[in-house]
């Protein structure tokens, strides 16, 4: 059967207007270019082992070691997101994105005691040593990541993220000092405290899906892990606190306190826009 010359174009138009149509309607990701977005949920937070010493050169028999156990914390963070999704191809997006962390974490009281270290003898036997009132503060992390991501459809989206973090960390000094001699009497030695910080870097890696709920605005949950090098520090201690144990003659101690490791956790869910 032959059709008219006009009645041919307009079904050929027709079906190319359709699979043009349906081929942006699969193609076009609705997550394309920028975004901003906030979230919420849990970080925790696992904080190795204590170490350090405390050392009055050149006393060498007036040195004491340091030690205290892990501890894991956490709370509700508050985490503000921005970046830009190129397409790759029909279903694969390729991102850079940063987020910052604006709420503080904050360890509980990280008890430690103090010994002779080997050949010191200046705590007497059978008496201990427990500092009180020393905790790790966590603030201002910055995550810089690229993020490959699957658009299932339109407007869902899997993705991966991969990047530097930064967190930094205040380590909240010794604010008492409970000395309990052999035959268990104490006593507690009060100081002023103080504080050392430090930046420490390290790795991200996450997972999270996205969903648009209407005219760009979407929802979304993502789970991020961060592992960073271990925070260390260093100080001149010359109050009560290390006065309790030194001989008179000794004005003042170098201090050292490092942790193993420093371990953070994210299960975030949230809302942003895409533009």
């Amino acid at each position: 059967m032959k059709f008219p010359q006009g009645f041919t174009l307009v079904v050929w138009s027709a079906i190319i207007s359709a699979v043009t149509v349906t081929s942006n309607a699969y193609a076009q990701s609705a997550f394309a270019g920028f975004y901003g977005q906030v979230s919420t949920g849990y970080e925790s937070n696992q904080l190795g082992s204590l170490s350090g010493s405390s050392n009055a050169t050149p006393y060498a028999k007036s040195d004491v070691a340091i030690t205290g156990s892990s501890q894991t914390f956490g709370g509700a963070p508050l985490v503000l997101g921005a970046g830009y999704y190129w397409k790759a191809s029909d279903k694969w997006l390729i991102g850079l994105g940063a987020d910052y962390s604006a709420l503080t974490q904050t360890s509980s009281n990280i008890p430690y005691n103090r010994s002779n270290a080997a050949g010191s003898t200046v705590i007497p036997a059978g008496e201990t040593l427990t500092n009180n009132g020393t905790t790790l503060q966590l603030s201002n992390r910055f995550n810089l990541f690229l993020t490959p991501a699957y658009a299932i459809d339109k407007d869902k989206l899997v993705y991966l993220k991969a990047g530097y973090s930064q967190v930094s960390t205040q380590y909240n000094r010794t604010t008492s000092l409970t000395r309990t001699t052999a035959n268990g009497v104490s006593t507690i030695s009060t100081g002023v405290g103080g504080s050392q910080s430090s930046n420490q870097g390290g790795y991200l890696i996450g997972l999270g899906y996205k969903q648009i709920i209407t005219s760009g605005l979407y929802g979304f949950v993502e789970g991020n892990y961060m592992g960073y090098s271990a925070p260390s520090y260093s100080w001149t201690g010359n109050n009560a606190i290390e006065k309790a144990y030194s001989a008179t003659t000794i004005p003042s101690r170098t201090v050292t306190a490092s942790f193993a490791s420093l371990n953070s956790f994210q299960a975030l869910i949230g809302l942003g826009y895409a533009f």
